[in-house]
């Protein structure tokens, strides 16, 4: 874990980068997993749009109401620990002026004294929920790809928040590990997705051997994957494409696979602006599905 240090910084951003809720949810379970304290928010009157990510009104203990702003918010772990300590950051993608919004996240990170970045991601992908939730782990900073045996990325077209700050990142020293996990595109009436959140903290937990408590989210993996299952089993058409991506997948997983499958379905997705497949059934209980 020399490469990433013993002060990583978890990163994760609702909205383009977080299919099924999967990347803020692995954010927030560590967070309730742990004591932290807020130590840095960026001013939301700069770069949100409230047409777009509205403020949200949400009822207090006392019975009264109170708006919840749009937010980025930096958070440090309250009690020293053996190993790496993981200090979080989660937040909406901003609608303007990226380049001074990440300038303000660099800065409070390296106030922080953070050695190492991982920026969480989740995308629309034609994968089956029956089996193991893909994560690709790619990174631009060689000496992470040489310890990790990470990917390291080729894409070229439009880029969300994580590309920028974890450009951002390294430019100032801090290097910078990227994990997305693939969810099945069709399991929109399914969110969150407790199984690729999983998948995303099994993966970080390899990269910074920090531990996470996993609380309820195994049985909540399998209770979603069940609920899928019972979704689909009473419409042929899907049955037959989950077959279909099933095949698919383990095709890959075969010894004569190649290893940069998932490398490969990224980019895909990336070229697609993160609207997901355009293929197949319109999804279980999603819009378009009939259900």
């Amino acid at each position: 874990m020399d490469e990433l240090g013993q002060r990583v910084l978890v990163v994760a951003f609702d909205g383009w980068n977080d299919a099924g809720e999967a990347a803020s949810a692995a954010v927030r379970h560590i967070r309730e997993s742990g004591a932290y304290r807020e130590v840095f928010a960026v001013d939301p009157e700069l770069y949100f749009d409230y047409q777009y990510t509205r403020p949200q009104v949400r009822l207090d203990a006392d019975g009264s109401r109170s708006l919840v702003w749009p937010d980025a918010t930096l958070w440090r772990p309250l009690h020293p620990a053996d190993g790496t300590r993981l200090w979080l950051l989660s937040g909406f993608e901003p609608a303007r002026a990226w380049q001074a919004f990440v300038a303000e996240l660099i800065d409070a990170a390296l106030r922080e004294d953070i050695t190492g970045i991982v920026a969480l991601g989740s995308m629309m992908s034609d994968v089956p929920h029956t089996r193991p939730i893909s994560v690709f782990a790619g990174s631009d900073n060689e000496a992470l790809r040489a310890e990790f045996g990470l990917e390291k990325p080729t894409y070229e077209g439009p880029a969300g928040i994580l590309t920028v700050l974890a450009t951002a990142a390294e430019a100032a020293g801090i290097p910078c590990a990227a994990l997305w996990a693939s969810v099945p595109h069709y399991v929109a009436g399914h969110t969150p997705s407790p199984k690729a959140t999983l998948a995303l903290l099994d993966r970080l937990t390899d990269l910074t051997g920090a531990v996470v408590p996993r609380g309820e989210l195994p049985a909540e993996s399998l209770a979603w994957e069940a609920s899928i299952d019972a979704a689909a089993s009473d419409d042929e058409e899907m049955t037959e494409y989950i077959h279909q991506l099933e095949q698919t997948r383990d095709t890959w997983d075969s010894p004569e696979a190649s290893g940069d499958a998932i490398a490969q379905e990224f980019e895909r997705y990336l070229r697609r602006g993160g609207d997901g497949p355009g293929q197949g059934p319109k999804g279980l209980g999603g819009p378009g599905s009939g259900r």
